[in-house]
């Protein structure tokens, strides 16, 4: 693993270097079943569980196309405004390792079933990045390996390795830029940027889950520097698997400071591939880099070709979602918010939670009261992520119309939204349960407030006398009296009325 020693400061990096991005995205698709085989496309499972003859290369067994995943590679395709091919086929990729049972790779080489896009990146300030699209391409995923013994859970070191391929043949969509040019020391923040805004398209496509924990979206982040003036494009290297945006912006910015640090010693770059270590932020050397020539690539024999017609691309296109900047630009103009109260929604996940609460009737601006601000604070308490909670915008949402019918004060509504969260049941049957709901009987607060006159026979002359701030006291006192359940906007009038 490289030192820190081995490593130039960023900012002499993109001083004396140009970076070059190249990103390739892997999207696992969530059809019903995989790519060639009828197996259950299912995340998790006991091990070995979701595998038949197909799917795991057995002599004698036929692949047939999944025509949903077809259907989900055009639909991506054309989100990201590629060309959608006439006609395309698949090829064998030809390599070993244990985690492919077929020895082979089922995917596309030279004839995507998409090429030639771009997608637009808008970064943390505004300004916006155009990525272009080499291609998005069809294949299966592989297997899974678990190394048990070592210490890393690498191969390394290990006692002995098991195989899962349960995760085998499962529709994969390969999606993969041109290089990435002129972004100098924002190269890092753009690759984080454009996993977003990809992971953001595919979940509105809803063609992918796009959890990344589980792995069902990767990134492989390649990385070279061109020394500045330079016209060649540098060695690059490729870090595989990186599954989380904030790490894909750590592993550039690594690669980057490492690179420039072995190139200023005199060194050269090593193609090849590298792991990205989430504690530590490094990335260590995996295996020198393949070329195309070494995979053998040749066209799949089993596989007819597809040719999706341009009647069934155009109807494909009239299903494609809102994307979600444009949906970001319409509701920024309909909730009136500023750059940074919209950014604050999408960067903390709140934006889809606030629409939902708006569209189960309340106002974007009640809506936002809870999702930006005591809500985040119960996510944090709790550990989980705001979409994690125990609480839907439904919910949230009848919480508000109590409080906008006058039957829960915001402090008791808090109670509320904490017992629904606790697993207390739903919003009115925790108000039933803990016994919260204002005190709105004005024969209840009257008597109320003549007893707290009573016990503060000073203040109460002090609002006789003019001085209606020393109502506060009184108003306090009312609202310890009644647990917090009396609605002390209508208290401070029964206390002025009372002294007049």
């Amino acid at each position: 693993m490289t030192s820190v020693d081995e490593l130039m400061d960023y900012a002499e990096v993109v001083e004396r270097f140009d970076p070059v991005l190249g990103l390739e995205v892997h999207v696992e698709l969530h059809t019903n079943t995989k790519m060639f085989c009828g197996c259950a496309n299912l995340f998790g499972g006991e091990p070995n569980t979701h595998v038949c003859p197909t799917c795991l290369g057995l002599p004698g067994s036929l692949p047939v196309v999944n025509g949903k995943a077809v259907e989900s590679a055009i639909r991506i395709g054309l989100a990201l405004n590629c060309e959608i091919a006439q006609w395309c086929r698949f090829a064998r990729k030809n390599y070993f390792y244990p985690d492919m049972p077929k020895n082979f790779q089922t995917s596309q080489y030279d004839e995507p079933i998409a090429f030639n896009g771009w997608l637009d990146v808008a970064l943390d300030d505004g300004e916006v990045v155009r990525v272009e699209i080499e291609r998005a391409h069809m294949e299966e995923d592989t297997g899974k390996s678990l190394h048990v013994g070592g210490a890393t859970g690498r191969i390394h070191g290990a006692e002995h390795s098991l195989l899962d391929y349960n995760r085998a043949g499962v529709p994969l969509i390969e999606i993969v830029t041109k290089p990435i040019t002129g972004t100098g020391a924002r190269a890092p923040e753009v690759a984080r940027a454009y996993v977003t805004a990809l992971r953001d398209l595919l979940k509105a496509l809803d063609v992918s889950d796009v959890r990344m924990d589980q792995g069902s979206l990767r990134c492989d982040a390649n990385v070279s520097l061109m020394a500045r003036g330079a016209t060649e494009f540098g060695t690059r290297t490729e870090t595989k698997n990186v599954n989380s945006l904030r790490s894909v912006e750590r592993a550039v910015r690594f690669e980057m400071t490492r690179q420039a640090a072995v190139l200023a010693g005199g060194g050269r770059i090593v193609q090849e591939t590298r792991h990205f270590d989430e504690s530590t932020g490094s990335t260590s050397s995996g295996r020198t880099k393949e070329t195309a020539e070494d995979y053998r690539y040749f066209p799949e024999p089993d596989l007819v070709p597809v040719a999706p017609s341009r009647e069934w691309v155009e109807e494909l296109r009239g299903t494609l979602p809102e994307l979600p900047w444009e949906r970001r630009r319409r509701v920024q103009q309909e909730w009136e918010l500023t750059d940074a109260e919209l950014r604050d929604l999408v960067n903390t996940g709140a934006l889809d939670l606030v629409a939902a609460t708006v569209e189960a009737g309340t106002t974007p601006a009640e809506a936002r009261s809870w999702w930006v601000s005591y809500l985040p604070q119960q996510a944090n308490n709790r550990g989980v992520e705001l979409a994690g909670l125990a609480i839907t915008p439904a919910q949230v949402a009848r919480v508000v119309a109590l409080v906008n019918s006058g039957e829960l004060t915001n402090k008791m509504a808090r109670e509320v939204v904490n017992g629904v969260l606790d697993g207390e049941g739903e919003p009115e049957a925790v108000v039933e349960a803990r016994g919260l709901k204002v005190v709105s009987d004005d024969s209840a607060l009257e008597r109320a407030v003549d007893e707290a006159l009573a016990a503060q026979p000073d203040v109460a002359a002090k609002i006789r006398d003019g001085k209606v701030a020393a109502a506060g006291a009184i108003v306090g006192a009312v609202m310890k009296a009644t647990k917090g359940q009396a609605d002390a906007k209508r208290v401070r009038e029964l206390v002025i009325a009372r002294c007049s």
